[in-house]
């Protein structure tokens, strides 16, 4: 799985970006999840506010937004998937580690692995899918010693 992750803030995250892809990688093969690529893209609140305007007609700063390319019928290509994009606020990153009690990472990587569910067609919008996923998440996060505690 070829996974890329950019910085597009002045907040400079190298050595927690360069986890978070070593993190990222190995859910991957968790997920069987083996031929193709997605993006972490990080970004402040006024672009992810930009973004959830332009996009989901919501103007107000959100923690991660993912847009699932295998949504779109449309794009195919044999043999390889292209799952799309996560975008994730620095901002909220920092303010909801904060808010929670538990340290940037944790925030960082849970807002990346929900973001990454979100791509492989995961959603809470029932009672029912909302368990689902968030037990995988948790599955995930614990798996890589990924806790809430700072």
């Amino acid at each position: 799985m070829n996974i890329e992750v950019f910085n597009e803030t002045d907040v400079v995250l190298d050595k927690p970006l360069d986890e978070l892809k070593k993190y990222l990688n190995s859910i991957s093969k968790d997920l069987d999840l083996t031929n193709g690529e997605f993006n972490v893209i990080i970004v402040d609140n006024k672009k992810i506010r930009e973004i959830n305007k332009k996009y989901r007609n919501k103007d107000i700063e959100t923690d991660v937004i993912s847009f699932a390319l295998e949504d779109d019928k449309t794009f195919r290509l044999e043999n390889y998937r292209v799952l799309g994009d996560i975008y994730v606020s620095i901002d909220k990153v920092y303010e909801q580690s904060k808010n929670y009690n538990h340290s940037f990472k944790r925030e960082l990587f849970f807002l990346s692995t929900h973001g990454l569910l979100h791509l492989l067609g995961y959603d809470h919008m029932t009672k029912e899918d909302e368990e689902i996923m968030f037990k995988k998440q948790k599955e995930l996060l614990e798996k890589y010693k990924v806790k809430r505690e700072k």
